[in-house]
Order: C-alpha cells, then sequence, then structure tokens
C-alpha cells in the first residue's frame, strides 16, 4: 500500500492498481468509454485522461499504474477542457439523429456531451454516410454511430472467442466490420448481441419486432400468444428502477395481460419439459455408450459457435429443442388443436434474455408445416419500450398467475435463466431416472456460481457421472480442446453462451456490471429454495402433457415435436 494525493485528498493505494482503479475506489467518478474493467487497458478513447503533477501531458488514468506521491487533478480547467474537446471532435464524425436513435437518452456519449456541456458544434464537418447492415436477423450495426471505442471488437475476441469482427482500414478511414467488409449474416457472428450490451453508443442494437408484435396485437383475427424466460423476471425490474434481482415473476404476468396478449404462458414449463426430454436422451445415452459426452442445446449461440467452428461435435449435442421452441410446437401443435384455433391464426411471441433466440425462431428446422414455432422474438429490453410505450406503471401492478396449462413450472426450470441451471436440474431428474429415488440433496452446489468453468463428480447408482458447465464460449472452446485431445472423462456438458448465462444475455438492460450479474443468480437460487416443486419431473402440467399428447420421453410423437438436427453451417471466413 501507498498514499496518492487526488484532488487535495490523501488515498490510499495498492501495487499493481491502475490510476482509474483508485479513483473508482475512492468513489472519484471519471468518465470513459473505451474502458472495460475484466480486460487489459487500451487507453484508446482518452476522456478519463487527469493531470498528474510534474508530467507536461494529460495521463489516461485507465492506461497508467499509480505511484507513490502523485498528485492528481480530476477536474482541472485542463482536463475538463480536454474531455469536452475529445466529445466534440467524436460527436464531429457522428450522426446527428439522436431524436430517433434507439439510444436515446441511454447513450454514453449523448450522457458526456450534457455533462460536459456541449450545446453546440464546434468542429462542422461531414461524415462519410456507410449503409446500415440489418443483414443479421439478431443484431443491426450502423457504422455511422460508431465512435471507435473497440469494445465490441474486444468482446467478441477476448471474452466470447469469436472473432467476428474487427478493425479495418487505417487512419480516419478505420472501420470496424466482419472479415472482407461482409454482412454480419456471412460472417462467423454467433449473434449472442454482448456486442451490443457494451456499445455505448446506437452502432450496435438488436433488430427490433415490436412492430410486427404490436399490429398482430391490433389484429382481430389474431390470437396472441406470449411466454417469457425463465431469467426476464430477475432482470427486466431494473428497467425500470428497482433493485438488481427483484424477481417479478406475477407482475410481469400482469403487464403482459395488459398489453393484450390473449394467453400469457411461462418458459420455465418447457424448460421442465426440455429436462423430460434432455435427461431421457442422457440416461439412454449413458446405456448405449453413444455420442458421449452429451452436450445441452438449449443455447443457439453455442448452436451456431458448434456448427461453425467444430461440426465434428454436432453428434454431441443433445437433440432437444431449445424451451423457446419446445414450447413454441406445443402451441401451434396441441394448444391450437385444443382451442380449435388453426395454427397459422395464432402468432407466438417470445420474451427472452438474447438476441440469438431471434436468429433461432428464424431457422428453417423450426418452420414445419409452413408456419414458425416462433413468430416474433422480443428481448427484455423491448418488453421494457412496449410496457412503456401502453403507458402501463409497471410497480404498481398486482401480481397475477400465468395461464393454464403451461403456466405451470419447477424452480429447476426457474435455474435456466443461469449458468450452471440447465445442468443441475438435469441432475435432479437424471438421478430420479437411474435410480427412482429423489436425490438426499436437490443442490449441486459444485455446479453453481460464476466461474469459467465447473466440474463434478456426481455418484448416481452404480454410475459415475463426470459432468461439466462452461460459462460462456470462449471456455466451451477449451473444454471442446481437451476432449479432441483426447479427455474422456465426461458424460455430459452444459454451455451457455453468454457469461452468467440468460441472465447476463445480450438482450438484458445494459449494466453488465458484475454485481448486478450476481445479484440476478442469486434471485433464482433464492426462488429455488423458497418453493415446493423443485424437479422437473415433479410438473404435474409436464406429466399430463405425456399422458394425453406424448406418451412419453423420447417417444416417436415427442422426438416429431421436441426434438431437431443441426448440420455443419458454411461461413465467410
Amino acid at each position: 500500500m501507498f498514499t496518492l494525493e487526488v484532488n487535495g485528498r490523501k488515498i490510499e493505494a495498492r501495487n499493481g492498481e491502475t490510476i482509474l482503479d483508485v479513483l473508482n475506489r475512492a468513489g472519484v467518478k471519471v468518465p470513459t468509454l473505451c474502458h472495460m474493467k475484466e480486460l487489459f487497458p487500451s487507453g484508446a478513447c482518452r476522456v478519463c485522461s487527469v493531470e498528474v503533477e510534474g508530467f507536461n501531458t494529460l495521463i489516461p488514468s485507465c492506461a497508467y499504474p499509480a505511484q507513490e506521491g502523485m498528485v492528481i487533478k480530476t477536474n482541472s480547467p485542463r482536463v475538463i477542457k480536454a474531455r469536452k474537446t475529445i466529445i466534440e471532435l467524436l460527436l464531429a464524425n457522428h450522426v446527428q439523429d439522436c431524436l430517433y436513435c434507439v439510444r436515446n437518452g441511454d447513450c454514453e456519449l449523448q450522457e458526456l456531451a450534457a455533462v460536459y456541456g456541449v450545446r453546440e458544434r464546434r468542429f462542422p464537418a461531414e461524415p462519410e454516410k456507410r449503409p446500415i447492415d440489418v443483414s443479421s436477423p439478431s443484431i443491426i450495426r450502423d457504422q455511422n454511430k460508431c465512435i471507435l471505442c473497440g469494445k465490441c471488437v474486444r468482446t467478441c475476441e477476448e471474452i466470447m472467442g469469436v472473432s467476428a469482427i474487427d478493425f479495418v482500414h487505417r487512419g480516419s478511414k478505420t472501420i470496424i466490420a466482419p472479415a472482407f467488409e461482409a454482412k454480419l449474416n456471412v460472417s462467423s457472428c454467433i449473434n449472442c448481441g454482448q456486442c451490443v450490451l457494451v456499445c455505448p453508443t446506437g452502432a450496435l442494437r438488436e433488430r427490433s419486432y415490436l412492430k410486427e408484435v404490436t399490429d398482430a396485437l391490433q389484429n382481430p383475427n389474431k390470437f396472441v400468444v406470449v411466454q417469457h424466460a425463465p431469467a426476464v423476471s430477475v432482470t427486466i425490474s431494473e428497467e425500470f428502477g428497482l433493485k438488481p434481482g427483484k424477481d417479478v415473476d406475477r407482475l410481469l404476468v400482469n403487464a403482459l395481460r395488459r398489453l393484450g396478449f390473449d394467453r400469457v404462458f411461462d418458459t420455465a414449463f418447457s424448460a421442465d419439459l426440455t429436462i423430460m426430454e434432455e435427461a431421457s436422451e442422457l440416461v439412454e445415452r449413458l446405456q448405449n455408450g453413444s455420442q458421449i459426452p452429451m452436450m445441452t442445446s438449449c443455447s443457439p449461440g453455442w448452436i451456431k459457435y458448434v456448427e461453425q467452428f467444430y461440426p465434428e461435435f454436432i453428434p454431441n449435442i443433445s437433440t432437444c429443442k431449445s424451451p423457446q421452441q419446445m414450447l413454441g410446437a406445443v402451441i401451434k401443435n396441441i394448444f391450437a388443436k385444443e382451442q380449435g384455433i388453426a395454427p397459422e391464426n395464432i402468432f407466438s411471441v417470445a420474451i427472452m434474455p438474447c438476441t440469438a433466440k431471434k436468429f433461432e425462431a428464424e431457422r428453417p428446422e423450426f418452420s414445419a408445416n409452413g408456419y414458425a414455432d416462433i413468430d416474433a422474438v422480443l428481448t427484455t429490453r423491448e418488453l421494457a419500450r412496449l410496457i412503456r410505450m401502453y403507458g402501463i406503471e409497471f410497480d404498481s401492478l398486482e401480481p397475477q398467475e400465468p395461464d393454464s396449462p403451461f403456466g405451470t413450472r419447477t424452480t429447476a426450470g426457474k435455474l435456466f435463466g443461469g449458468t450452471g441451471g440447465v445442468m443441475e436440474a438435469a441432475l435432479r431428474t437424471v438421478y430420479y431416472m437411474i435410480t427412482g429415488k429423489e436425490p438426499q440433496d436437490l443442490v449441486f452446489e459444485e455446479v453453481r456460481g460464476l466461474k469459467g468453468v465447473r466440474e463434478a463428480r456426481v455418484k448416481i447408482g452404480d454410475i459415475e457421472l463426470g459432468v461439466a458447465v462452461a460459462n460462456g464460449i470462449k471456455n466451451a472452446k477449451a473444454l471442446l480442446e481437451q476432449i479432441k485431445a483426447g479427455r474422456n472423462d465426461l458424460h455430459f456438458i452444459e454451455v451457455m453462451t453468454c457469461p452468467g448465462g440468460c441472465i447476463g444475455g445480450g438482450g438484458q438492460p445494459f449494466n453488465t456490471d458484475q454485481n448486478r450479474v450476481r445479484a440476478r443468480l442469486q434471485a433464482l437460487y433464492q426462488i429455488d429454495q423458497n418453493e415446493p416443486l423443485r424437479a422437473s419431473h415433479q410438473n404435474p402440467l409436464v406429466n399430463e402433457l405425456y399422458e394425453k399428447y406424448l406418451e412419453r420421453p423420447l417417444s416417436h410423437q415427442s422426438h416429431k415435436l421436441l426434438h431437431t438436427n443441426y448440420a455443419e453451417r458454411d461461413v465467410l471466413v
């Protein structure tokens, strides 16, 4: 430990800290645009520059190590002028359409311009107009709003390990684009949307399906149903100023009814259904000794990643559809028949924490019989916009129950919202299927938490099951490489594309601070602890669905409705 001076105040610093680390810990706010706390500093934007006594130039606080005896000024006239000039220069090369931008009121550049009093365009310029990339079903890319902070590039490469985009050209011609300046739809992009989460402006945003949904809600010839994913209820509260991790599941049901949806279902129901199929599939593979380790199939970004980069592992992926697609198929094929509604007259909406779910809904595998299982996917952020648009005061709503028959869930289905949740839910049911008994302890602590890879050896009857949970694609890649190199002690692997799982998905509220992610995950654990139905095979309406329509897990009918196949996918790079 050592001491330095900041704005006339003595502050303790630790060895190895940057100036910005010290300032943040001391509660001294310094603006940043390019800084990513968990990654090596780039010092690209210089907005965080401070004045240090004895230095001729301003110092980027994010990239410069704190040193004993430093005398630092974070708000001197020189610093304020420099920051304001940087902001003005960024705005000079930025389209002036803030009124129409999806990030209006939630844009870091706009916020800094307001804080530093930028009220006129001091550097008039005519930025080169670049076409907007609307090729992806999940993400829209607008180079005209890009400030070249590099956060999307670093996220895609260093956090996700995909490297679908990078800096192209040099100097004033520099842009960020896929290889060969191709469109996103032919790049290696897996649609995860983590780049959207870190973008400080509107250069990256999810493709919105709000118009399609509102049109359907206003169409008297459409029967509009909606499902909401397990993670959404513990994150959407943040959009309305409530504390992170607050579960508003039943308030969300009320809000969706007020929006005009004819039926409100819970995707956690089909998460239970997924576990029944997936656990049965794992038991069958263990008995046959085929295609082990089995890997989960709930995360569409992960599926696309395997199809592009590791097609040799496609046979290892579970053939189960994701909970979103399972419920979509059940709604269009079973619910429609029960209600006497033509499937093409049902408009099925999914509220998801994930931009890749938009891509998944448009996959041709899920458009059998001439209509899609899911007609539109909205992210958590889009739903919040819709609720505001309809003038609904979210925090004043009364709790309501979702509609039967697809509203009953267990807490195992709810755990799907966080990394390790699918694994834990599956282990509870696999144990029951093999032994005929419930496990003594339903909590498998080894697979919980936010560590990159968690592994466990689980004793089930005479079987010792080797399981692993990969928190994020980059960690999954490490496991795949180990298996390619000959590792053979794993039987079941859960992979979630986004760090933290669905609670950290690309469609969630923009603040991705790790404390928020932990609060969201703890909320899911709390739900699991407090409710009585905690294993998917205990869900009475899932069991009734099998009795009436599907016979049993892995039956011919369940395969037809709830399973699919994947194939190698060609990309430009």
